[in-house]
C-alpha cells in the first residue's frame, strides 16, 4: 500500500483594517482560494496586527467580521483551509516574546514600516517596532513551508528567516525556514488615483460595498481631460486596467476600441465598470451579506478554525518550549 503524499503548507494572514477591496480580492484572495486542492491551507485574520493603529474596539470587531464573510464568499471551504482570528491562539503571543529574545533591535530597525513612520516623524510605538516578531511567530508557529507575499511584503518573509535562523543557530535545529510565494499580479492592480490599490492609499474600490457606495469609488477614478470626441489610449485609462481584469478579453478589447475610436466618454467606461463588477461578483456579494447579518454562524466557523490552529500551535510550543528550557 502506497504511502499518502503530504501536502505542502501555506499560510496566509490578513490583517484586521478596513475593507476589501478589488485588489485584495484578485491579489491575495482569488489566488489562495485557487490553492485549496493543492496545499493545507491556513488563513488567520490578524486582529493582534490590528491593534498598531489603536483603533475603536467596535471597529476592530467589524474588521475581523467582514474579512471572514468576505473570504467565505469568495470561496474558501472550511474543510480544505483552517481560518481563524489571530487572538484565539494566545500561543503565538508566547512564541513572539521567546523570538525576541533572539532577535536584534538592528533587524527590527531595517523594517520598512519602522522607517516609514519614523521618516514621517511619527512616534512609534513598540507594538509596531516588534511587528515583524509577531508576523514571524504567525508564520513558524505553524510550520508553514510557503507563505503568498507581494513584492512589497517580502521583507517580512525574510526577517522571518532571519529570526528562525538566530533561533534555531541558538537552540538547535526546530523552526522551518518559509519560502515566499511572490504574488506579482498584487502590483499591477490599480486603484481610483492611477497608483496601486490599497488601503493606505484610500484609492480601494470595495467590491462587497453596497451599490451606492460602490457606484461612488467608481465614478472618482481620475481620468485625464479629453473630451468626449477625443480618441483615448487604453493603456493610461485606470478604467480600462482595472476593467481588463474582471472581464473576458472579448470584452475588454472592445472597450480598448471604443476609446481609441473616440466619442466614448470616461462616464460611459465608468458605468460599464460598474455594471461588470456588479455582475461579476453578484454571488459573492449576497454571500458576503449572509455572513454578515449572521454574526454566530460566521463566529461558529472561526472558533472551528481556531480549535485546529491551537492543536497545531500547541504541539509546535511543545518543541519550543523543550528546546529553551520552559
Amino acid at each position: 500500500m502506497m504511502a499518502s503524499i503530504q501536502k505542502p503548507s501555506l499560510l496566509t494572514g490578513i490583517r484586521a483594517s478596513g475593507e476589501i477591496h478589488l485588489g485584495n480580492y484578485l491579489g491575495a484572495m482569488k489566488p489562495a482560494i485557487a490553492r485549496q486542492d493543492d496545499y493545507n491551507c491556513h488563513l488567520f485574520i490578524a486582529d493582534l496586527h490590528g491593534l498598531t493603529t489603536s483603533p475603536p474596539a467596535e471597529e476592530l470587531r467589524r474588521n475581523v467580521r467582514g474579512i471572514a464573510s468576505a473570504w467565505l464568499a469568495a470561496g474558501l471551504n472550511p474543510e480544505k483551509t483552517i481560518m481563524w482570528r489571530q487572538s484565539d491562539v494566545a500561543e503565538v503571543l508566547v512564541l513572539s516574546y521567546v523570538l525576541s529574545c533572539v532577535t536584534s533591535m538592528g533587524l527590527l530597525e531595517r523594517a520598512h514600516s519602522y522607517k516609514d513612520a519614523k521618516s514621517k516623524d511619527q512616534v512609534v510605538k513598540s507594538g509596531l517596532f516588534f511587528y515583524p516578531v509577531l508576523m514571524a511567530a504567525d508564520i513558524l508557529l505553524y510550520d508553514a513551508d510557503f507563505v503568498p507575499v507581494g513584492k512589497d511584503q517580502a521583507q517580512h518573509l525574510e526577517m522571518t528567516r532571519d529570526i528562525a535562523t538566530f533561533f534555531n543557530e541558538t537552540y538547535g535545529e526546530c523552526l522551518k525556514l518559509p519560502r515566499e510565494i511572490i504574488e506579482k499580479e498584487l502590483a499591477l492592480i490599480p486603484g481610483t488615483d492611477g497608483r496601486k490599490m490599497s488601503k493606505s492609499y484610500g484609492n480601494g474600490i470595495n467590491i462587497f460595498d453596497d451599490e451606492k457606495q460602490l457606484k461612488k469609488q467608481i465614478m472618482s477614478i481620475v481620468t485625464d481631460s479629453k473630451g468626449l470626441a477625443d480618441p483615448k489610449d487604453p493603456e493610461t485609462c485606470t478604467i480600462y486596467q482595472i476593467y481588463k481584469l474582471i472581464v473576458e478579453p472579448e470584452k475588454s478589447n472592445e472597450m480598448a476600441d471604443r476609446l481609441k475610436a473616440g466619442h466614448y466618454g470616461y462616464g460611459d467606461a465608468k458605468k460599464l465598470l460598474l455594471q461588470s463588477i456588479l455582475e461579476t461578483y453578484d454571488s459573492m456579494r449576497q454571500q458576503y451579506r449572509y455572513w454578515m447579518e449572521h454574526p454566530k454562524d460566521l463566529e461558529e466557523q472561526l472558533q472551528m478554525g481556531a480549535i485546529l490552529a491551537r492543536k497545531k500551535a500547541q504541539k509546535m510550543m511543545e518543541r519550543i518550549k523543550e528546546r529553551v528550557g520552559l
